[in-house]
């Protein structure tokens, strides 16, 4: 077992942790199929991360180089795969592969984040089992036709408007109950009009290319002519095969095998931030590190209590000694 590590992801907590370890003389292994950055690459425009940055390819580009460094030093591998499970045993934490391999190391950070929701896992939402709604985050001002309406006020709502300052056009934003505290960043934007609902049904319409939209409230329903019909409905946990989930299918350290971490928005919604993800994949190498350190440090303990034991019996022997003399 070569590995001090195992980094599932390579977004914001995952590269914290892999660049943590590595900075304690560790060996670490990061698993990530796609960019390193993650999500990094979707956001348009930052405002609460320390550095200067003013965009989310800015930094995932300064995190990949830091990766790069890291790899170039001989402190990390990055393999381009899947990651689909995840164990942990007593003496070694392991992680499966989708082509087949299972890499072990003393302990693994799982930093995978989070899938998007679609319309049909939310229940809030009814509409044709083959529709795949357009993401908000990727839609460019020009394309937005007509009358757009947007599903869900998750936070990209917000990075959206200050990515596209000059963009006219009007969005109506239609949530349930459990999105209203995601709305205060925009409430006042003049761009956003927010509709707080209990139930949206979506048709195709059965000539042309819009949808009619029905939104429905405690006792009453109206129904709208959509041209542009935009997803924003948030995400859930995208957790490994062999992690404990709890409320929100969140996987928190603390429920798992003491050889497999969690770090990022996989660990808690809290840890969704930037800054926040990347602090708690540094603290989820760093604890393993510390932890990994204490029986050693134990055992030294132990030999110094022993040496001085032995070292107090040998003056009592002496002093006897010296007494018969």
């Amino acid at each position: 077992m070569t590995n001090d590590l195992i980094v599932v992801g390579a977004g914001p907590a995952g590269c914290a942790a892999a660049l943590m370890a590595a900075s304690l003389g560790q060996h670490v292994t990061v698993i990530e199929p796609g960019r390193v950055g993650g999500k990094l690459h979707e956001i348009g425009a930052l405002e609460n991360v320390p550095g200067a940055w003013e965009t989310g390819p800015a930094l995932a580009q300064s995190v990949a180089a830091d990766l790069a460094r890291i790899q170039k030093a001989g402190r990390c591998d990055l393999i381009q795969e899947r990651a689909v499970s995840v164990a942990g045993h007593d003496d070694r934490a392991e992680v499966a592969l989708t082509d087949g391999q299972v890499l072990a190391a003393s302990a693994v950070v799982v930093a995978t984040g989070v899938a998007p929701l679609t319309t049909g896992t939310c229940d809030w939402i009814t509409a044709p089992a083959d529709l795949e709604l357009p993401p908000l985050w990727r839609a460019r001002p020009e394309e937005l036709q007509g009358r757009t309406y947007v599903l869900g006020a998750d936070r990209p709502l917000g990075t959206w408007l200050r990515s596209h300052p000059d963009a006219s056009r009007r969005l109506h934003v239609v949530y349930p109950p459990a999105d209203h505290y995601k709305t205060d960043e925009v409430r006042h934007d003049d761009r956003v009009r927010l509709n707080r609902v209990d139930h949206v049904t979506v048709t195709r319409e059965r000539y042309g290319q819009g949808y009619e939209v029905v939104v429905e409230g405690p006792e009453w329903s109206r129904t709208y002519a959509v041209d542009t019909l935009l997803g924003n409905l948030g995400s859930r946990p995208a957790a490994l095969e062999g992690l404990v989930q709890k409320a929100g299918g969140y996987c928190p350290s603390e429920e798992q095998h003491p050889r497999v971490l969690t770090a990022g928005d996989v660990r808690s919604a809290r840890f969704q931030r930037i800054v926040t993800a990347q602090g708690s994949g540094a603290e989820a190498a760093l604890s393993r590190y510390y932890t990994a350190q204490a029986p050693a440090s134990a055992n030294a303990s132990m030999a110094v209590r022993k040496e001085a034991l032995r070292m107090s019996r040998d003056l009592v022997a002496m002093i006897d000694v010296e007494g018969m003399r």
